[in-house]
């Protein structure tokens, strides 16, 4: 991939709305990390935001990053612990 084509910001969305496809067939917040920032740098790029290939990448890094954390603290994970059923649904 050529840096003109880094710099364009619908490829950066569309690659964005990939990697959400790929969270939906492959759950576990893998990839809805990474589709968040894609789709932040392709904004960035689309308001008008000038950057070079090397800082597009280091704003992708650090848009999927601060994605992943937020989808963490929304989304909080099993602690671990396996659910004990002290009843069944079909006692009366």
């Amino acid at each position: 991939m050529d840096a003109a084509m880094l710099t364009t910001w619908w490829v950066w969305v569309a690659g964005g709305l990939v990697l959400a496809v790929a969270e939906v067939l492959v759950p576990g917040f893998i990839f809805l990390g990474f589709a968040i920032g894609a789709v932040v740098t392709g904004l960035l790029l689309a308001v008008g935001v000038s950057l070079t290939a090397p800082w597009l990448a280091v704003v992708f890094a650090v848009m999927s990053f601060v994605g992943f954390l937020v989808l963490r603290r929304a989304f909080p994970g099993q602690s671990g612990h396996v659910k004990v059923w002290d009843r069944d649904i079909n006692d009366n």
